[in-house]
């Protein structure tokens, strides 16, 4: 679970909060869940859950197939997910605000406090099985927008790992935030569809992989489990696509304990030491 960054978020956010509940007739309880840095705020109502998110004015309105809603369409109801059961958009000065009703998860997730793991949670055979078809079957869905967008892997291939970017990128579609705060325990539930869509192949299994650096056993567990996608030459650019985005992350000061596990794992798959010093953003 994240902390809001500031008194203001906070203040904004549970003002957001309260008027969508109001709005859909919701009486919300028990304890806040905050999203990254105060951007999604959510709450329990009875067998529901209520999620509010905020964004800039500017990339106000819900773009059709894409996103939280999008999903509840597009994936298949096999794949485990929260059902989406009503929605309410406002704008509100410089921000947009969306609200969704979602059926309540009511087991844990992997990781409640952080996307990477630091210990093993001692799944059994039958979740990973689960996380395999359910991949699986997500690919096999017509995502309704490109995830990992080809001009960000032009530039970030060279700034984060110091290799040229593909000239040719194979493509699924996937979960596109697959970490250990987005899944559940026994049964397997997939949270937080934001960014579904294209990616790149073997990129949901090697963002899963770098998340679980930490705790070699799982690290492991993965590389096993999905070895059909991450030993190909096109699963290995996916999670390459993967180490790159989370060496974008660590050079804006995320995930200390990980960034030499992620170095070090980079350059196991492509023999080139990455850049020590890479720039937080990219560049032209």
């Amino acid at each position: 679970m994240n902390l809001p960054p500031d008194e203001a978020v906070q203040t904004l956010m549970t003002a957001a909060h309260d008027r969508a509940a109001a709005k859909v007739g919701l009486i919300c309880s028990g304890p806040l869940a905050w999203g990254f840095a105060g951007f999604t705020l959510g709450r329990r109502s009875g067998p529901y859950w209520l999620r509010v998110s905020r964004s800039l004015v500017k990339n106000a309105g819900r773009k059709h197939g894409q996103g939280i809603v999008g999903a509840d369409v597009l994936v298949p109801h096999d794949v485990p997910r929260p059902a989406v059961h009503g929605t309410y958009d406002w704008t509100q000065g410089e921000y947009a605000f969306e609200a969704e009703v979602l059926d309540l998860v009511p087991h844990p997730v992997v990781s409640p406090r952080s996307p990477e793991l630091n210990r093993n949670p001692g799944l059994p055979d039958e979740w990973w099985a689960e996380l395999h078809r359910s991949l699986d079957r997500l690919a096999e869905v017509e995502g309704a927008k490109e995830t990992v967008r080809n001009d960000w892997i032009e530039r970030a291939f060279p700034q984060y790992l110091g290799i040229p970017a593909p000239a040719r990128i194979e493509r699924v579609t996937g979960h596109g935030d697959l970490h250990w705060g987005n899944v559940t325990r026994m049964p397997l539930t997939f949270l937080d569809w934001e960014r579904w869509g294209r990616v790149p192949v073997g990129y949901d299994p090697g963002l899963l992989h770098a998340y679980s650096l930490r705790v070699p056993l799982v690290a492991t567990r993965v590389r096993v489990r999905f070895g059909n996608v991450l030993n190909s030459p096109a699963g290995r650019i996916g999670e390459l696509a993967a180490l790159a985005e989370m060496l974008q992350a660590v050079a804006r000061g995320f995930y200390p304990k990980l960034a030499p596990l992620l170095l070090d794992r980079a350059e196991e798959l492509t023999g080139i030491c990455p850049p020590a010093t890479a720039p937080a953003e990219i560049t032209v």
